[in-house]
C-alpha cells in the first residue's frame, strides 16, 4: 500500500514553474516566475498537466532521467539538495540528461500579478523562504533579466565540451543569479562561469552563437513532444519498466521512491557524515543541502558550518537570505 501511495505522489504531483517554451503568454495567462510560496507550485488557471512518459532509451546505468530545468527556475533551484543526495546514493545506477525549457522567453506578461521584472524581486524572496535555499531576487531591480534563453543556450554549449563541467557551470550561473544578484544573459557573467567551469571560453562562444542555438531549439521542440509544461520535469525510466514522471518541487522520499520504484534491488551508498567529506563531492553548499546530505537540521547544520568557518577550514558568504559555503 505504502509503494502505491507513493507511486500516486510521484505521478499526481504538480509542476512548480510554468513554462511557455516558445509560446508567448496572453492576458489570461499568470506568469511563469510566479510560484505558490505555500506548495511550490506554479500552474496556468484552468490547465491540467499533460506531460507523457518519455520513450527513454536506456544507456550504460539502468536508469535513466531525462530532466527539464531551467537556468532561472527558483523551483529547480529548490530542489538541488534532493538531487545532489540523489546522485550521491543513488549515482552509480542513475544518469541524467539535462535539458533546458526556456522558462521566460521575454516579457510579454501583464497579469498572475508578476507583469514586470521589478514584480519577481518580492516574489523570489517569498519563495526562498518555503524552499530554505538563498534567493535574494535584486537583480530584477537592478539588472533584471529580458530572457533566460541566452543562458540556457550557453549550457547547451557548455554541454558540447564537456557535461560534467557543464554542470559546474550551470550551478555557477544558478548562484550567480540567485545569491549574487548578477544578470546571466550578459556575456561576461556567462565567461566568468565557463572559466570556473574550466571550459574552453572561445570555444563555447563560438558554439553559443552556433551550434548550440540548434541544440536549445531541439530541447524545446521534444519538451512539447513530452508535454513539458513547467519546471522541474523529470522523467525517470528502466528498461522494460513503466516510466515515472516527477512534477516539481517533492521531498527527497519521492525522488529515491521512483529509483526504488523502478529498480527496487538498488543499495544506495552511504554518505561519509565527516564534516568537511560533502565538500570533496560540492565545492559548495548551502545550509539546507548540507542538512538533506547529512541528515540533520538547519539548525545543527549552520552550528556544524559556522563552527568550520571559525576554524578556518572553510568560508561563507553571507547574503540576506542565507549562505553559501566552500572551502578556503
Amino acid at each position: 500500500m505504502a509503494s502505491k501511495l507513493l507511486l500516486m505522489m510521484i505521478m499526481v504531483g504538480s509542476i512548480s514553474c510554468q513554462s511557455q517554451t516558445k509560446r508567448k503568454m496572453n492576458d489570461s495567462k499568470m506568469n511563469p516566475l510566479l510560484c505558490d510560496t505555500t506548495t511550490g507550485i506554479c500552474e496556468v488557471p484552468g490547465s491540467t498537466n499533460t506531460a507523457t512518459t518519455a520513450n527513454i532509451q536506456t544507456g550504460v546505468k539502468p536508469i535513466k532521467i531525462i530532466y527539464y530545468t531551467d537556468p532561472i527556475c527558483s523551483s529547480c533551484w529548490g530542489i538541488e539538495p534532493q538531487l545532489r543526495k540523489l546522485k550521491l546514493e543513488y549515482g552509480e545506477y542513475i544518469d541524467i540528461d539535462y535539458r533546458m525549457g526556456g522558462l521566460l522567453p521575454d516579457w510579454s506578461y501583464n497579469s498572475g500579478g508578476i507583469s514586470k521584472p521589478s514584480d519577481v524581486a518580492h516574489h523570489w524572496k517569498e519563495v526562498s523562504k518555503y524552499y530554505e535555499m538563498p534567493i535574494e531576487g535584486d537583480v530584477w531591480l537592478t539588472d533584471p533579466l529580458s530572457s533566460s534563453y541566452p543562458p540556457s543556450i550557453a549550457m547547451k554549449a557548455a554541454q558540447m565540451q564537456d557535461k560534467t563541467k557543464a554542470l559546474i557551470f550551470l550551478r555557477k550561473l544558478r548562484e550567480r543569479v540567485f545569491l549574487d544578484n548578477k544578470n546571466i544573459t550578459r556575456w561576461e557573467v556567462i565567461q566568468e562561469a565557463a572559466e570556473y567551469a574550466r571550459l574552453d571560453v572561445a570555444q563555447l562562444k563560438k558554439d553559443y552563437e552556433g551550434p548550440a542555438k540548434q541544440l536549445f531549439e531541439e530541447d524545446l521542440n521534444y519538451a512539447r513532444t513530452l508535454g513539458v509544461r513547467g519546471f522541474p520535469t523529470l522523467f525517470v525510466s528502466a528498461a522494460d519498466k513503466q516510466p515515472v514522471t516527477i512534477y516539481g518541487f517533492r521531498p527527497y522520499d519521492v525522488f529515491e521512491g521512483a529509483v526504488k520504484q523502478l529498480l527496487p534491488d538498488a543499495e544506495k551508498d552511504r554518505i561519509s557524515t565527516t564534516p568537511l567529506a560533502l565538500f570533496n563531492h560540492y565545492p559548495t553548499l548551502t545550509v539546507k543541502e548540507y542538512a538533506v546530505l547529512m541528515g540533520t537540521t538547519n539548525k545543527d547544520a549552520t552550528a556544524l558550518l559556522d563552527k568550520l568557518v571559525t576554524e578556518g577550514k572553510l568560508k561563507r558568504q553571507t547574503v540576506t537570505s542565507g549562505a553559501l559555503y566552500s572551502k578556503p
